[in-house]
């Protein structure tokens, strides 16, 4: 199917950029190859200077398995092209360098993976990028961060892992102004519930290895936007050795079929898991967009069309009680990843912001009492039950 913008989320979830090969395949092959031939020079110079669309060297990601995977992509995203990487970190680096320069500029807006973190404060800076962190609370003094020299501002919505929620409109038209790139990581919402792009939003990149790949199986990214903007990371992601493998390519166009029915449900059992926790009387505070009051409300209302799949509950506990409470779950394996088939549980101290300083951690709201859960597609009620056992026990 070549044209599927006329077709729901979910037709275009399995039609999209999908080619039948020459034996009738129903969904586009593995084509585990590193290289492919050409009947003539003029053939291969077409695709070698861009005139024709074609297969040549996968390390460009010039193969037909992946170059299918990023369209489907870009279409479930609403963005123009896409680009599939190793990992998600892959993808935010090869945009950062794409764009910046020595002496130029990034603002990273709120908490964000801790990986980026430390990409952000300790390798860019090796080659003279710097960047200034504006926690949750500090986004009104973002006019006065931008400089002539910033290139970039980025941020998670919902966030990791407080599912703190950004105006994406509001601060697209901001950064507009300074004549910078607005860069969002949608990887918590996913383009189920959220399309940045269609808010203001220069680029999209999501870690794929979460809710896109969905069975804990792959490691992939995927950055998607503009053609134009897109061109200079495609180089970097090529000169790096960055492009997805094939068969990571394969995995994950699998699981972008199912993309639709997975996160809606996560968002039912989610949404039910985060009312519950709400009420406990361990419980301090529950972190969830479904949840969300006041402006965050209006924020979620306004750009997200569901909860999403993860929340974070602080505890009313210390670190250690909070660790016993953990390791007491039965269904909620304890793992630093999210996005899959199963439910996972991590104390983002032990492990995503494991790295970040303690009152660096404090002021961002990340307790370490504080929970984060991935809700997979397990039955709402066991979940429920499994958190009540482990809360109630002393």
């Amino acid at each position: 199917m070549t044209e599927t913008t006329a077709y729901g989320l979910s037709t275009r979830s399995v039609h999209a950029g999908e080619r039948r090969d020459a034996e009738g395949a129903v969904h586009t092959p593995l084509y585990n190859h590193s290289t492919f031939a050409f009947d003539s020079t003029a053939d291969l110079l077409d695709v070698v200077e861009g005139r024709t669309s074609g297969n040549l060297y996968t390390r460009y990601g010039l193969n037909p398995t992946i170059r299918s995977t990023e369209a489907k992509l870009a279409d479930l995203e609403g963005g123009e092209h896409a680009l599939a990487f190793s990992s998600g970190m892959a993808a935010e680096a090869a945009t950062f360098l794409a764009n910046c320069r020595a002496g130029d500029h990034i603002v990273c807006i709120g908490e964000v993976y801790g990986g980026t973190f430390e990409l952000l404060g300790d390798n860019l800076p090796q080659v003279g990028i710097t960047t200034t962190f504006l926690r949750t609370d500090e986004l009104g003094r973002l006019p006065d961060v931008l400089t002539k020299r910033t290139r970039i501002v980025f941020f998670e919505t919902p966030a990791n892992p407080t599912l703190s929620v950004f105006d994406i409109a509001a601060i697209s038209a901001q950064v507009r102004t300074a004549g910078a790139l607005t860069v969002v990581d949608n990887t918590f919402a996913t383009p189920v519930n959220q399309n940045p792009l269609r808010h203001g939003a220069d680029l999209v990149v999501h870690s794929a290895t979460k809710y896109l790949g969905g069975h804990s199986d792959l490691t992939a990214g995927v950055l998607t936007g503009p053609a134009e903007l897109l061109a200079p990371v495609a180089m970097w992601r090529k000169n790096l050795g960055q492009v997805i493998a094939p068969e990571a390519a394969f995995l994950l166009a699998r699981s972008l079929r199912s993309l639709p029915v997975r996160v809606r449900a996560q968002n039912d059992a989610a949404a039910a898991v985060a009312a519950f926790l709400a009420t406990h009387p361990r419980v301090a505070h529950v972190h969830y967009p479904g949840l969300a009051t006041g402006e965050q409300k209006r924020i979620v209302d306004a750009q997200m069309r569901g909860g999403g799949g993860m929340l974070s509950a602080v505890l009313d506990a210390d670190a250690a009680q909070t660790a016993a409470v953990v390791d007491r779950l039965r269904l909620f394996a304890i793992a630093p990843s999210l996005g899959g088939v199963e439910s996972l549980v991590t104390q983002p101290i032990t492990t995503t912001h494991h790295g970040l300083a303690p009152d660096e951690r404090a002021k961002r709201g990340i307790a370490d009492s504080m929970i984060r859960l991935s809700v997979g597609l397990e039955d709402a009620d066991d979940l429920i039950a499994d958190l009540t056992q482990a809360l109630d026990r002393h």
